[in-house]
C-alpha cells in the first residue's frame, strides 16, 4: 500500500469530493484514463495525486486499485471586495487537502 497527499490546494472541497467519489475503488489505470476526459479542475489535480501515489509505491497503474480517495477541508482565505456606500463584503476562497491510498489488486486464483 502506498499513499500520496496534496495539501493546501486552492480548490473547493465540495467540488473535489464529487470527483473523488467517482474514482474510489477503481483500478488506477482506468481512473487516470477517465479523469483525463473530465472537464473539472479537480479531475486534473486528483489524477496527479493518484499518479504520485502509484509512483510512491513503485507500482504500475494496471496492478493497483484506489482503496481510498479522501478530500478534507483546508483553511479558508478571506478576502474583501468593496461594495456600495463604503461597505465591504467578504469573499471566502476555500482550500482542500487530498489524500489518496492505493494497494495491489487482489488476484482470485
Amino acid at each position: 500500500m502506498s499513499k500520496a497527499v496534496l495539501r493546501f490546494i486552492r480548490l473547493s472541497p465540495t467540488k473535489a469530493r464529487l470527483i473523488a467519489r467517482e474514482v474510489q475503488g477503481m483500478n488506477a489505470e482506468l481512473a487516470l484514463a477517465s479523469l483525463e476526459f473530465m472537464p473539472n479542475k479537480a479531475a486534473k489535480v486528483i489524477s496527479k495525486v493518484i499518479a504520485s501515489a502509484v509512483a510512491n509505491g513503485g507500482y504500475e497503474p494496471e496492478e493497483v486499485v484506489i482503496t481510498s480517495c479522501r478530500v478534507d477541508k483546508g483553511p479558508v482565505l478571506k478576502r474583501f471586495r468593496p461594495r456600495a456606500r463604503g461597505r465591504a463584503s467578504r469573499i471566502e476562497k476555500p482550500t482542500s487537502h487530498i489524500y489518496v491510498e492505493v494497494a495491489e489488486e487482489k488476484k482470485d486464483s
